[in-house]
C-alpha cells in the first residue's frame, strides 16, 4: 500500500502497519484530560506515516485570500511557505498571512517574483483582504509592502532595496533574476517587522530584516545591518550557479520573548537582536540550538520556534523518502534514503529556548515549512502549503491544489508528553 493511500483508508486498520516493520519507542501515556502520545517509529529517523497525522477535512482548511490581478486566471492564490499568525492590537484579533508568491505570468517564484504580499482578517476564518497599500504607492499591486522593485524608493540614510537585492539579469541562463522567499510578520514593542530571504537566483542569498515606519502596511526600510549582505557569514552551499560565498543561511525566522528578540536561521542557527533592531549581536560565528539530530542528518528547512505551555517548540521541514513499497510501507528522514514522498513538519521539544532538544518527531505529514500560532482562544494551529516540488503534491492527479495558503489545528498531548502535533481524528 502506497501512503497516498492512506488518506482514505480506515486509520485504526492501518495504525500498526502504517509503522513500516521497525520497532516504536514508547511513549509516556498523558494523564488527566489528553490526548496520548503515541510511540515513534523506530530507529530514530524513520518517518511516521499514520493517517491520522494527516491533513483532512475536519481539522485542516484553506484560507479564502484575496486575489490579486495575478491570480485571477488560477482564481485563487498561488503560495508556499505559508506564515500566518495573530496579535492583539488595541485589544482587537489582527490575523495576518503571506507566504513565497508568484509573478504574473510565472509558474513558480523563481528565478524572479515580484516581492510580498501581506493579507490580514479580523478572524482566521476571514474575510481575508489584502493590506491597503494604495495610499503608499498606488501605481503598484495593492497588498505589496516590499519588492527589489522599490529601489527608486532609497534615500540617503535610508535603504529600500540594498544592491544585493535588486533585479539583475545573468549570462543568458535564467535571464531576470531575482526572488524573495519565506516571509514573516512579527511585531514587537508596538514595530511591525518581516523577516524574509532572498532566494536563490539573487546576487547573494540569505535573510533580511524589514522594519515598518508606520503600520503594518508599511512603509518598510531595510534594517542597516543587512545593507551589505544577509545576517550571518557566507559559506559554501547551495546550487552550482550561486557564486562562491554568496550563499548565507535562509529561511530567517523571529522569536520574541518578554523583551528580548531573536534570529532564528537555517537550520540550527540562533542570535539575539540588537537592542535598536538593527542587527544582530553576533555577527559571526552564530550559536546553534542544542539538538538531538538524525545519522545521517539530511537537509531541514524552515527553522521556527513556537513556546507553547511553558515548552519550547523548534519545528523543521524535512522530506520523507520512501523507502519500502509492499505490505510493509515506510519512509525515512535519513538523509539519501529513497525518492521524496511528503514534505513533512517535525518537532523537538526543550524547557530553554537554545535547548537541549529533545528528539524530534513527526507533527504532520505534508505540512513541512511552516509555523505555529495560537488564536484568540488559547488553542495552536499551524501552517501548511502542500509542497508541489516533489512527491505527493507533483503527481499530476493533485498538483493543481499544491502550493496553497492552509491551516491546520494541533493538538496539545499534555503537560506529560508536551507534544504539539495535528488534531487527530
Amino acid at each position: 500500500m502506497k501512503r497516498r493511500e492512506f488518506m482514505g483508508a480506515t486509520a485504526g486498520a492501518l495504525s500498526a502497519l502504517a509503522l513500516g516493520g521497525p520497532t516504536a519507542a514508547a511513549a509516556p501515556a498523558s494523564p488527566g484530560p489528553f490526548p496520548d502520545a503515541w510511540p515513534d517509529p523506530r530507529p530514530y529517523g524513520a518517518a511516521d506515516g499514520r493517517p491520522e497525522l494527516w491533513l483532512r477535512d475536519d481539522n485542516s482548511f484553506v484560507l479564502d485570500l484575496e486575489l490579486r490581478p495575478q491570480d485571477a486566471e488560477l482564481g485563487r492564490v498561488w503560495i508556499r511557505d505559508t506564515y500566518v499568525n495573530r496579535f492583539d492590537v488595541d485589544g482587537r484579533s489582527v490575523y495576518v498571512a503571506t507566504g513565497t508568491t508568484r509573478a504574473a505570468g510565472r509558474p513558480n517564484a523563481g528565478p524572479w517574483n515580484d516581492g510580498i504580499y501581506l493579507w490580514t482578517a479580523p478572524a482566521l476564518r476571514g474575510p481575508w483582504t489584502l493590506v491597503d497599500t494604495t495610499g503608499l504607492r498606488p501605481e503598484q499591486t495593492k497588498g505589496k509592502v516590499w519588492s527589489p522593485e522599490l529601489v527608486d524608493e532609497n534615500t540617503p540614510g535610508r535603504t529600500v532595496v540594498a544592491p544585493w537585492q535588486e533585479y539583475w539579469t545573468d549570462d543568458g541562463q535564467f535571464g531576470k533574476r531575482g526572488n524573495v522567499w519565506a516571509p514573516e510578520v512579527h511585531r514587537f514593542r508596538d514595530t511591525w517587522y518581516i523577516v524574509a530571504c532572498m532566494g536563490d537566483h539573487s546576487t547573494k542569498v540569505g535573510s533580511f530584516l524589514l522594519v515598518s515606519e508606520g503600520g503594518l502596511e508599511g512603509p518598510y526600510r531595510l534594517a542597516r545591518g543587512n545593507v551589505a549582505k544577509p545576517f550571518g557569514e557566507p559559506f559554501v552551499g547551495g546550487p552550482g550557479w550561486i557564486a562562491p560565498g554568496a550563499y548565507h543561511h535562509i529561511d530567517g525566522s523571529m522569536f520574541v520573548e518578554d523583551d528580548d528578540a531573536w534570529l532564528v536561521l537555517h537550520n540550527d542557527l540562533y542570535a539575539r537582536f540588537t537592542d535598536d533592531m538593527e542587527d544582530i549581536t553576533t555577527p559571526t560565528d552564530l550559536p546553534a540550538f542544542r539538538q538531538t539530530p538524525y545519522t545521517p542528518e539530511p537537509y531541514l528547512e524552515g527553522a521556527y520556534v513556537q513556546k507553547y505551555r511553558g515548552r519550547y517548540y523548534l519545528m523543521h521541514a524535512v522530506w520523507a523518502c520512501r523507502t519500502r513499497d509492499g505490505d510493509e510501507p515506510a519512509w525515512s528522514y535519513l538523509a539519501g534514503t529513497g525518492p521524496k514522498d511528503q514534505y513533512d513538519a517535525v518537532v523537538a521539544v526543550a524547557d530553554r529556548f537554545e535547548g537541549p532538544y529533545s528528539e524530534r518527531y513527526t507533527a504532520g505529514v505534508g505540512a513541512g515549512h511552516n509555523n505555529m500560532f495560537v488564536d484568540e482562544h488559547g488553542d495552536a494551529w499551524a501552517t501548511f502549503f502542500r509542497n508541489p516540488a516533489n512527491g505527493y503534491w507533483a503527481d499530476p492527479a493533485r498538483v493543481a491544489d499544491g502550493a496553497v495558503a492552509g491551516v491546520v489545528r494541533l493538538e496539545w498531548t499534555g503537560p506529560h508528553s508536551r507534544r504539539l502535533n495535528v488534531a487527530r481524528p
